[in-house]
Order: C-alpha cells, then sequence, then structure tokens
C-alpha cells in the first residue's frame, strides 16, 4: 500500500549522501521533489514551514547516514500550532 508521501521519500533516498555530507544529523523539511528547508530541530522544521504550507502537505525527516532515522514512522493527529 503507497504512503502519502512516497515520492518525498524516495527523492530523499536518492538525495541522502549529498544531505549527510552538507547537513548530517540536521532535519530536512521535502515536499514532492522539492527542499523546502534545512533545520537543526525537527519542531523548528515543522512550526516554519507550516507558515507557508498545510501540515501534511510536506514531509519532515532526520538526515543521517544508512537506514536507521528512516525505518520507524509516526503517526500523530496533534497539531502544533
Amino acid at each position: 500500500m503507497p504512503s502519502r508521501f512516497d515520492s518525498e521519500f524516495k527523492f530523499y533516498l536518492s538525495k541522502q549522501d549529498e544531505f549527510v555530507k552538507d547537513h548530517n544529523e540536521e532535519w530536512v523539511v521535502i515536499k514532492g521533489n522539492k527542499v523546502l528547508g534545512f533545520y537543526m530541530e525537527q519542531l523548528q522544521a515543522i512550526k516554519e514551514t507550516q507558515k507557508t504550507h498545510q501540515l501534511g502537505t510536506f514531509m519532515v525527516q532526520h538526515i543521517s547516514e544508512g537506514e536507521s532515522e528512516y525505518t520507524r514512522t509516526f503517526h500523530s493527529r496533534v497539531a502544533i500550532v
């Protein structure tokens, strides 16, 4: 079953090595095949991005080498204001 963010995740995977080189341990915000920004904190990434994009329309991914950070899935119905 396809996930809501399959295309964003595939884009992340295609750029992971580059992101690790330039932004290791940061958070990247992706919408479609476009990087919306890099942030030091996950909450900062969400708060800043929701100013211009609706929650649920972008993916926030922690940048790290290997598979450890993208084998977990989190779901929440909580809105951050």
